[in-house]
């Protein structure tokens, strides 16, 4: 019994080790206010769970990273943006993309974007998500 007991422990151990290990990947495309916000909800609770961070921006939610863009209205219960939740994530130690095909496909380039954010490199991105421990959500 006793043999067990420490056995438990040690798998307990080990899988809390695990936890902690895990790394999160954020995948956002969707032009959809609630969505998006979701995503970067979700992103900000890993952050203060000391998860460490990657948020990959594409097609029409990547619009929240331009400089200047006019914002969407407020979600609640935090009356934040998108881009106000972007802002918070960044600030908490993500790192945050947007797709390879975003920039040159809206005419934008790598200046257009808010301060923490940058391109993406593609080999960079699918090594990160092969990873082992990585956690992948997508919206």
């Amino acid at each position: 019994m006793m043999k067990k007991s420490l056995l438990l422990v040690a798998a307990l151990c080990g899988l809390s080790a695990a936890a902690q290990a895990t790394e999160l990947f954020v995948n956002i495309s969707s032009d959809e206010t609630m969505a998006q916000g979701a995503g970067l909800v979700l992103a900000g609770q890993a952050l203060a769970q000391k998860v460490p961070v990657r948020v990959l921006l594409c097609d029409d939610a990547a619009d929240m990273a331009l400089q200047g863009e006019p914002q969407d209205a407020p979600l609640k219960p935090k009356n934040a943006t998108p881009q106000q939740m972007l802002q918070g994530v960044i600030k908490g130690g993500a790192k945050v993309e947007v797709c390879a095909l975003y920039l040159p496909n809206k005419g934008r380039q790598a200046k257009d974007l808010m301060e923490g954010v940058t391109p993406a490199n593609p080999s960079d991105v699918m090594s990160h998500v092969l990873k082992a421990g990585v956690k992948t959500l997508s919206f």
